[in-house]
Parts: structure tokens; C-alpha cells; sequence
């Protein structure tokens, strides 16, 4: 009888330890550990699928396959596909079930409302800017367009859109958080169509660079109106430039209202 219960217990004693080696090495495939990694992986990914689509290497229409994406990026299928879900929650992608993924085309009445309102934020930005610039802003913002200048969009557009960014950054750096978060969330939204401008009107760079310039000296001049009517002039002939030639028939009614606004100027 007693043998019979030495010999259960030893008998149960490899479930128990492999129960308890398991229970053990659960926690690195289940724990917060490897959801963080996971997470941190796919947000990589998305990274750089949405900076393909932004700078046009992705041009709008492709077509997306989770499996090629994977393969050319070296990852699994697994973060690519939580990557998808976050470019199709930003409107960059469109993917449907029953249907290969595409890069949105470009939207008239998106692109409208996105410079509608950027023209509203920002020259209300720079207007409050103007009145506290400094000689240090005004450094600072000089380097940041000589190295626009410098660089070439076509050959380092990483390095251009960063300093181009950081141009407009320095210019409504005198709003709160909140707004200043909302202003980069457009900007960084109307990146694609900032390419789609450049494609189709590249005579337009030396008007383009004459507008910062003209931004530059305002807010060096502390004179809040002329700056408010410059970059709203310069957002909305980006705008009313790429909607020329995607979609000569749309009426750009948020960008021009916009404008009229205010830049007090005429489209």
C-alpha cells in the first residue's frame, strides 16, 4: 500500500514539474514582455511603411500584400498586419477583407479640409510667435531653411522633410501643447500632398523658398499680420497647386474660405 503511494506520487511528479516548468516559461510568451516587444516592432514597421507611402515610393493606387511587405522588410506577417490597421485608422491605406490592400488615392475634399485648416491654425500660430521671436529663433530658423536649401528633396527627402519641419515648428512654437500637437498632426498628414506638389510643379521650389524667406523676415520684424498673410498664402498654394492637377474640377471651398480669413489675400 505504501508502495503503491511512492510509486503514485513519483509517477505524477514529471506532470507536476513539466506543469511547473511550463507555468515557469509562460510569462515571456504571455507576459507584458513580449506584447511591448511585439507592439514595438509593429509600430517600426508602420514607421516605415507610412514614410514610403508619404515620400511616394509608395505612390497612391499600389496595391500592398502583406506577405511581399513582410519579405521586403524582414519581419513576420504578424506585425505587418497590426501595421496595416494602423495606416488604414490614418487613412493612408484602404484594406477590406475580401480585397488586396491599396495606398489611398488621393482625396480632393481631404487634401481641402487639411490645408482649410492648417491655413486657420498656423497663421494664428505665427501670429503669437511674431510677438515674442528672438534673435535666437531667427538663427535657428535660418539654419533650418539653408539646409532646405542645401539638401535635395529627390536625394535625401528624410533630411529635407526634417528640416522643413522644423522650419514650421520654430514659426508657431508660441502656441500650447494641445494646438501644437494639432499642428503637427496636419502637417505631418498633408506630407504626401507637399510631394505630390513638388512632382508636379518643381518650378514652383523658388516661389516656395521666397514665401519662407518672407516668413522668416515677418516674424524677425515681430510684425504678426505679415506673417499670418505669408503662410497663408504659401499653405494655400500648395494646396490649390496639387488639387490643380488631380482634380481640376473640385472647388477648394475650405482652403479658399480659409484664406479669405486669414491671410486677407486673394487666391
Amino acid at each position: 500500500m505504501s508502495r503503491s503511494r511512492s510509486e503514485s506520487r513519483q509517477e505524477q511528479r514529471p506532470a507536476d514539474d513539466g506543469g511547473e516548468v511550463r507555468a515557469e516559461s509562460a510569462p515571456p510568451d504571455d507576459g507584458p514582455a513580449a506584447p511591448t516587444g511585439g507592439r514595438r516592432l509593429a509600430l517600426d514597421v508602420h514607421g516605415r511603411l507610412r514614410a514610403m507611402i508619404l515620400n511616394g515610393e509608395l505612390p497612391p493606387g499600389s496595391a500592398l500584400l502583406q506577405a511581399e511587405m513582410a519579405r521586403k522588410l524582414g519581419v513576420s506577417r504578424t506585425p505587418m498586419r497590426e501595421a496595416f490597421r494602423l495606416l488604414q485608422e490614418e487613412g493612408l491605406i484602404d484594406a477590406r477583407p475580401d480585397q488586396r490592400a491599396r495606398v489611398r488615392s488621393v482625396d480632393p475634399e481631404d487634401l481641402d479640409a487639411v490645408y482649410g485648416a492648417r491655413i486657420m491654425l498656423e497663421t494664428l500660430a505665427v501670429s503669437m510667435t511674431a510677438k515674442s521671436f528672438t534673435a535666437a529663433d531667427t538663427e535657428r530658423m535660418s539654419d533650418a531653411l539653408k539646409r532646405m536649401k542645401t539638401l535635395t528633396v529627390d536625394d535625401h527627402p528624410d533630411e529635407w522633410h526634417a528640416a522643413h519641419h522644423e522650419f514650421h515648428s520654430i514659426a508657431t512654437q508660441a502656441v500650447g501643447p494641445q494646438l501644437q500637437r494639432m499642428i503637427a498632426s496636419l502637417g505631418e498628414h498633408s506630407e504626401r500632398y507637399i510631394r505630390l506638389a513638388q512632382l508636379g510643379a518643381p518650378a514652383s521650389w523658388g516661389k516656395a523658398y521666397a514665401e519662407h524667406e518672407a516668413l522668416l523676415e515677418a516674424l524677425r520684424l515681430s510684425d504678426p499680420a505679415e506673417a499670418a498673410r505669408v503662410v497663408a498664402r504659401h499653405l494655400a498654394r500648395t494646396a490649390l497647386s496639387v488639387l490643380a492637377d488631380i482634380a481640376p474640377e473640385y472647388e477648394p471651398a475650405a482652403t479658399r474660405t480659409a484664406l479669405g480669413l486669414a491671410g486677407n489675400g486673394q487666391s
